[in-house]
Formats: structure tokens, C-alpha cells, sequence
């Protein structure tokens, strides 16, 4: 059977190129980048070229760069390493659990956390956020692009609220990786997480950007690696396929790579907007070129989901990490959707790869899955 992949946010394949450059660094270069004889500093050398892209992938120093496991590291990381008991702390109800989870665990420590809500179109208002600081406010942390809906939020305004403020900024940038050019200076961000493999990398190894001077903690204790930053022996294969994930996303940024995916999102929500009875959650909001949130009356996403997968098409009802889950979208009820609506919404998002038969195919599937399941719907 024919199978197209939609479900880019949830994972994405290796690239090629990304698998060649971490290959020799399971087998011939094998040295541990701590070590100072040769197979060691071949290791480093490969870590440091790793960080210089990196660098660039961010827009800041190199000392700025730093290497973790990936984006639920680094979110927590951002969070416990900055608060403690008596500070106040900004996110918002939309975020990952990466972040949702560990602001649960900060307030059973006893800061106070402040949780903004969306508008209906799922966009953050900066002033919502102004409106919700406080004297003890020591940590801002907002998402740059939506997992479920991939909607942008206006991160540039948060950050100079932050400035104004004497806060320090953190972003998720997981999902907007590789889709959104990056500047952590125009963010006004002090920290940013990513995560390799939403970007065509491996999974189990990701980066932060730490901004010179911020006074973080570090969540992992042990050897001075990272400049004392994240303890561990470094994941060097990985590390060199991030930086290689990063050099070929930096350049579909500007290839025309993106336009033709958004052509093609288009294309199929248009498409499958054909069908009576279904409708974009946050459509009109910016949002990242390969995602589109769809919700369809009468019909149990879940259902929708095995239904596609029987076709031959892999979506999901949201994020990965809920995967089985029979509670409804947390994004999707914080933008106003009652629970039949959520659990009635599937997300569609695209890999760079996607083609035009991909599409035609799913345009072929959705309608006959939707219009069967309606069918077996009580009345």
C-alpha cells in the first residue's frame, strides 16, 4: 500500500546527508571529545564545527550554543534552572507539557505561575501578558510556533515586554525550528529550545541558546562539559547530525523550500474544506507553512486517525506526546472549543519532502474515511 506521511511535527526522517555525517562517529571516530589525544580532539573538532552552525542557526556567539538532549531538556532546564520558591512565572496555556508539566512542579515549590489564555484564533495578546506581571516576575516563557495548530506567536513583542520588565525570556522554539529564520536578538530571548528530530536530525539530542551572562542552573550536575552548562559525556554522532540538520534548514529557509510547502498545506485544506461540516482551528493567524488543524463534525478523530492509517495516510489528533490519550486537546480548549470539537479535530502537518501526489492521495482518502464514519455515527 501506497502510505503518506503527514504527521511531520510529531517526527521527521533522517535526511541522507544528516545520516553520512554521523556515521563515522559510531564506528572509525569514536573518541570521546573530553579526551586530548587524537581520537578525542577529532571528536571535539567535530563538535566544535557543530557549534559554530549552530551559532549561525541562532544568530549569537558560540559560547551561546549548548547541547542537551533535546526540547523537553531544555525547556525544563529554562524553568528550574531560573526559579525558585517566592518568583512568579508567565507561560501560557497553550504550551508543550514539557513546559506545562514542569510549571506544575515549580508552583508545588512554591512559585506562582500565571497561566494567559489565546484568543479564539489561538494567538497569544503581548499585553495580556504585560497585564500579568508583577514585581516577583523573574521568568517569561512563550512558544514561538504551536505544536497542534502551528500558529506563530508574537515573540518579538513579548520579549521587549520582558526587557521592560527586567525579565528573562525563554522560547520553544521546537516546532519553529527550521520553519521560521531565527534571531535571538530580534526574539529579545535570554534562552530557546530545539530539538533535532523535528528537523530532519535524530532523536535524543537537541541545542539551547543561553544568552551570555544568564544566570542558569544546570538540571544535569556532573563533568564540566557545555562549559559547565549540561553535564554528560557528549553525544557526538548527534550532535554532529544537529549541526548538519541545521546547515540544510538554514537553507530551505531561503530556497523557495517553504513556499512550495505552503502551496501545498493550502492546497489540501482547501480540499478537504470541501467537505461539509469541517473548519481550520485558527484559521486567519500566521502560522508555520507545513500545518494545518482541521476539525470534522460528527466524526471521532481517533476514529479518523485509524481510518486514515487503514487508507494509508498518518496524521495525528495532536501532540505526539499524548498520543492515546482520551482527553481532548488542551491547545484546542484553551482557544474555546467545547470537548466534542477538539476530540473532532486532526492536524495535518507536512514534511518538507511532501509532494503533489502526496496530496492528491490524501484528498482522496479523507472525504470517503469522513464520510464513512459519519455513516456508522448514531443520528
Amino acid at each position: 500500500m501506497h502510505r503518506v506521511y503527514m504527521d511531520a511535527n510529531a517526527t521527521t526522517p533522517l535526511l541522507p546527508e544528516v545520516l553520512e555525517v554521523m556515521r563515522p562517529f559510531w564506528i572509525e571516530r569514536f573518541g570521546n571529545a573530553s579526551s586530548i589525544y587524537f581520537e578525542g580532539q577529532q571528536a571535539r573538532t567535530a563538535v566544535d564545527h557543530a557549534r559554530e552552525t549552530l551559532a549561525q542557526f541562532f544568530d549569537c556567539r558560540e559560547a551561546e550554543v549548548v547541547f542537551n538532549s533535546g526540547g523537553t531538556e531544555g525547556d525544563n532546564t529554562a524553568i528550574f534552572g531560573l526559579l525558585r520558591a517566592g518568583d512568579h512565572f508567565i507561560t501560557t496555556a497553550i504550551e508543550h507539557s514539557a513546559v506545562l508539566r514542569a510549571a506544575e512542579r515549580v508552583a508545588e515549590r512554591g512559585v506562582e505561575v500565571t497561566y494567559i489564555a489565546p484568543h479564539p484564533d489561538g494567538l497569544i495578546d503581548p499585553e495580556a501578558i504585560r497585564a500579568a506581571l508583577t514585581p516577583r516576575t523573574r521568568l517569561i516563557s512563550v512558544m514561538l510556533a504551536n505544536n497542534e495548530t502551528g500558529i506563530l506567536q508574537p515573540v518579538e513583542e513579548i520579549g521587549m515586554i520582558a526587557a521592560e520588565a527586567g525579565a528573562f525570556f525563554h522560547i520553544d522554539a521546537v516546532q519553529g525550528a527550521g520553519k521560521v529564520p531565527f534571531d535571538v536578538s530580534r526574539f529579545g530571548c535570554h534562552l530557546l529550545s530545539i530539538s533535532a528530530h523535528k528537523m530532519h536530525g535524530p532523536k535524543g539530542v537537541g541545542a539551547m541558546y543561553v544568552r551570555r551572562g544568564t544566570p542558569l542552573e544546570p538540571l544535569m550536575l556532573g563533568g564540566s562539559h557545555e562549559r559547565r552548562q549540561r553535564a554528560g559525556t557528549q553525544n557526538v554522532p548527534g550532535i554532529v547530525a544537529l549541526g548538519k540538520a541545521a546547515e540544510l534548514a538554514m537553507k530551505s529557509l531561503s530556497d523557495g523550500t517553504l513556499e512550495r510547502v505552503a502551496a501545498l498545506r493550502d492546497r489540501l485544506e482547501a480540499g478537504v474544506l470541501r467537505i461539509s461540516g469541517t473548519a481550520v482551528n485558527g484559521a486567519g493567524a500566521p502560522r508555520t507553512a507545513n500545518t494545518s488543524n482541521i476539525r470534522f463534525e460528527q466524526v471521532e478523530g481517533e476514529a479518523l486517525v485509524i481510518a486514515l492509517d487503514l487508507k494509508g495516510v498518518a496524521v495525528s489528533g495532536g501532540s505526539a506526546c499524548h498520543s492515546g490519550s482520551t482527553e481532548p486537546s488542551h491547545v484546542l480548549m484553551a482557544m474555546g472549543l467545547d470537548k466534542n470539537a477538539a476530540r473532532a479535530s486532526l492536524r495535518f502537518s507536512l514534511l518538507k519532502a511532501a509532494t503533489e501526489a502526496d496530496v492528491d492521495h490524501v484528498l482522496q482518502a479523507v472525504p470517503a474515511a469522513v464520510e464513512h464514519l459519519r455513516a456508522l455515527a448514531p443520528v
